[in-house]
């Protein structure tokens, strides 16, 4: 290798680099002893490309409004990532590509966000990535169709993507893409790698009668092929084509996995799991490089990489002098923009949700959110979301917002189609790009389809938040296959997920508040189909807590009567029965149990003393969990199986969700 200082020819230098990537990438799986450094010795040209022509960006700040982003959806190939931020000057080290998939390390083995400076999202499961891109590329397009002014682009950015034979296949990738091709999110260019090779070997097993690229022709994209990844020029005019285009643009990239290795080369051995020592120093013997060489950085790709720090200066200081220009062209969106930037909510939103009293007759909580998300949506405006195909179920149709559709991008009022996968993926890259507070919203039942991207969510701790209605057998007629039980439980059982049923008008108001307040972690509420009573607005104010008294005992205190939701107002109904058997019993609302297990010990104890044993849960969904609440002297009621298809107060008669048959649980515990 040459020294710090020589010259090398512009080939040789571009070669150099991209080895270097490709050499980091084998010796970091192979000191791990573990990863996937097939792809990233295949697209080394590829990211050489993007890094060093096309993206703009800036190491020493990583945050910078107008970057551009990259989105790495085949995770797996994690490696690639780290070794273009450690040569381009982010805050990781040669140390941290050395402790690749270590405890604590910089280096996890899929990329993650706010774990790694650069990462603009978790990524791994196949297709979520691209669903992400989606999300962020109309968060462009939303940004600037709000903010640009004339000659004043202040919103101005690529999104870009790697994606893998495995994104291609899942289908969630496929929903996404045709949503953006709909919208004609222009600036989003997925480079995707065909390699042929999965872990189960070549992808003719499963994956040769289709045409990827016609596919993505018929989503309504631009897309282009290179049939050779070695060849950067080719590369570079690709991508040169793709940011000219109106469309979203797809590049197929035809590349050989480990490519340079003899004996690994176009396997699934170099897909999941370390060449080995021997195979290594024939490869780098292919490549030229010094046989025994271990995480060797030449001074001359490293200086050339390194170009990137003054270049995304550069980059980042032109914006600030064309930010300066709109600052004075246009103060109040300046100051807007920079607010909203920072997720800074107006002074007096809360105080525009509505409040409720009984005399407004009944109404279902879907109704109450309606009436709360379009007051917000009023009072916050860089809310943006919608439904899959279900406003009108949801009451999530916002008024005299405009839908955000192609040429129409300041619209409030997204529309997902039948895409929760999609939608649950697009939500989160809304929320990630930055400037946006994102919503989806759907079924509870239907939540099962949004799964991966909720945990995902979760693992980011980013703040969507999800309309989620038809909450439980009480939706009635629609039957079993509509009539979530178990998705209660199984949300609450995911780390940093904040689940939220309210029991009428007025505690759907407050926890509109809470989820708008919510930052760590998404927010999903489950939300009636069926009308409820309104409680009085003072007597439903300790919701804010998470849990509370609704109605205390007469008398001394003999049993607790524990629910969420609609379930709350036949508790209420019990507490009456068993009042006039001379029976202390209150009734403690429960709508949300993470913001309820957050209160000091004392609040708790208040609420759900621990010398009152006789306790009764009640929930139209599986018990799972209640017993944190109950203890083991109590009683749960829910769902032990599916529902049935009758009107919901049938269903809830025939279930046990009686006043009487609550009553009769609770003196059975005394």
């Amino acid at each position: 290798m040459k020294q710090a200082g020589s010259t090398l020819e512009r080939g040789a230098l571009e070669q150099l680099c991209i080895n270097t990537v490709r050499t980091l990438a084998m010796d970091s799986v192979q000191k791990a002893n573990a990863g996937h450094p097939g792809t990233a010795m295949a697209l080394a040209p590829l990211a050489y490309a993007l890094w060093t022509k096309h993206m703009r960006y800036n190491p020493r700040n990583p945050h910078w409004h107008n970057r551009d982003r990259f989105i790495l959806s085949a995770g797996h190939a994690c490696i690639l990532q780290y070794a273009l931020l450690f040569l381009t000057g982010y805050d990781l080290t040669l140390d941290d590509l050395r402790q690749f998939r270590q405890w604590d390390s910089k280096t996890p083995g899929h990329p993650e966000f706010k774990h790694t400076p650069g990462v603009e999202c978790t990524t791994g499961p196949l297709g979520q990535g691209c669903g992400n891109a989606v999300g962020f590329a109309a968060a462009e397009a939303f940004l600037g169709a709000r903010f640009n002014r004339n000659e004043l682009p202040i919103v101005d950015h690529h999104t870009y993507v790697i994606a893998s034979d495995g994104d291609m296949m899942e289908g969630v990738s496929g929903e996404a893409a045709s949503l953006a091709g709909h919208l004609k999110l222009g600036k989003l260019i997925v480079c995707y790698d065909d390699n042929h090779i999965t872990i189960e070997g070549n992808t003719s097993l499963t994956f040769d009668q289709e045409d990827v690229c016609l596919r993505y022709e018929a989503y309504g994209w631009h897309t282009q092929a290179v049939e050779d990844a070695n060849d950067v020029a080719a590369i570079d005019r690709a991508l040169e084509a793709a940011k000219a285009d109106p469309r979203p643009s797809l590049i197929r990239i035809r590349s050989h996995i480990a490519w340079g290795a003899p004996n690994k080369q176009d396997t699934s051995d170099a897909h999941g799991e370390p060449l080995g020592e021997e195979e290594i120093k024939l490869t780098k013997r292919f490549y030229g490089w010094p046989e025994d060489a271990k995480f060797l950085v030449p001074d001359e790709a490293l200086d050339f990489y390194r170009k990137a720090i003054e270049r995304g200066e550069k980059f980042e200081n032109e914006w600030n002098e064309l930010f300066a220009q709109y600052e004075r062209a246009e103060p109040g969106l300046a100051k807007q923009f920079q607010s909203e930037q920072c997720g800074t909510m107006p002074a007096d939103w809360a105080q525009r949700l509505p409040t409720f009293s009984p005399s407004d007759g009944q109404m279902a909580t879907r109704d109450a959110s309606s009436k709360a998300l379009d007051a917000i949506v009023k009072a916050v405006p860089f809310i943006l979301g919608g439904s899959a195909d279900l406003a009108g179920s949801n009451k999530t149709v916002l008024k005299d917002q405009g839908d955000f559709e192609a040429g129409s991008y300041d619209g409030r009022q997204m529309h997902f189609g039948i895409r929760e996968h999609a939608m649950g993926t697009i939500v989160n890259g809304l929320a990630l790009h930055g400037g946006v507070r994102s919503w989806g919203a759907t079924f509870l039942i239907f939540s099962d389809y949004m799964r991966p991207t909720i945990r995902l969510a979760c693992l980011m701790r980013i703040n969507p938040f999800y309309i989620w209605t038809h909450d439980s057998i009480g939706l009635g007629e629609d039957g079993p296959t509509h009539q979530s039980i178990e998705q209660l439980a199984s949300l609450r059982a995911i780390p940093n997920m904040t689940i939220m049923r309210p029991a009428d008008a007025n505690e759907t108001s407050i926890c509109y508040k809470l989820m708008l307040e919510h930052a760590d972690g998404p927010v999903g509420m489950a939300l009636t189909r069926q009308k409820l009573p309104i409680l009085d607005a003072a007597a439903v104010a300790g919701a804010a807590r998470g849990g509370y008294v609704l109605a205390a005992e007469q008398g001394a205190l003999r049993a607790i009567l524990i629910g969420t939701g609609s379930e709350v107002h036949v508790c209420l109904g019990a507490r009456d029965l068993l009042q006039k058997d001379g029976i202390g019993t209150r009734v403690v609302s429960l709508p949300c149990w993470s913001i309820f297990d957050a209160q000091d010990q004392t609040y708790r104890d208040s609420v759900l003393p621990p010398d009152v044993s006789a306790r009764v849960a009640v929930e139209a969904a599986a018990p799972f969990g209640w017993e944190r609440y109950v203890g083991p002297r109590g009683q749960v009621v829910g769902m032990t199986r599916f529902g049935a298809s009758a009107p919901g107060n049938v269903l809830f008669e025939k279930f046990g969700f009686t006043p009487a048959h609550l009553s009769d649980v609770a003196r059975s515990l005394l």
